[in-house]
């Protein structure tokens, strides 16, 4: 495919994201801001392929040729709960089945422990309809996830339990870009909560 034509490729994708399907993504009461753009990042030490959040401005940035980028609107996870660093996507799920970690359980009994032994995938779950695993250098999963949210509303907040969320639409289109192997750098929080 020549640079022209997977300009033009990736220019459709992220355009067809904008378009209203009635999803949550779409409503009036989504940030316009947050709906995914194509931008230049104007970052020559940022690659292609790589995904960079920015916690403090709820971005993340999926990397194309020439220091542009698919900027996606995300959540992130509170204060005390967001990791800063540089993983790897070992491993990527559709509809995932998932577990809260047992720090969870025991910081939230009330929410989390009826969930000790997992709930399958579906709309009903809180890794939404895509997860991308992240990995440490040494090859042990840190529990952190890139995935999508049944609270799109969250999207530009810092929410979670230390994971970034995207819209479910917005964490498939995401999702079928993002190779295993991709490198993810978590940005550290310079602002308050």
């Amino acid at each position: 495919m020549t640079s022209f034509s997977r300009r033009m490729f990736v220019s459709a994708g992220a355009a067809s994201l904008l378009t209203p399907t009635g999803s949550a993504a779409s409503q009036s009461t989504f940030p316009e801001r947050f709906l995914p753009q194509l931008v230049n990042a104007r970052r020559t030490d940022w690659l292609p392929g790589d995904l960079h959040v920015v916690p403090d401005d709820f971005f993340l940035y999926f990397m194309l040729k020439k220091g542009m980028a698919i900027r996606y609107g995300v959540g992130v996870g509170r204060k005390d709960l967001y990791e800063s660093g540089v993983f790897t996507v070992a491993r990527k799920a559709k509809w995932p089945w998932w577990r809260p970690t047992n720090a969870m359980i025991q910081r939230e009994p009330n929410k989390y422990a009826r969930f000790r032994n997992g709930l399958k995938g579906g709309p009903n779950n809180p890794l939404g309809a895509r997860a991308l695993y992240l990995y440490d250098d040494d090859g042990r999963d840190t529990y952190l996830r890139i995935h999508g949210t049944n609270a799109p509303e969250t999207i530009g907040s810092a929410v979670s339990n230390g994971c970034a969320r995207l819209t479910n639409k917005h964490v498939k289109d995401l999702y079928d870009r993002v190779a295993i192997g991709a490198r993810v750098y978590l940005y550290p929080k310079l602002k308050g909560p």
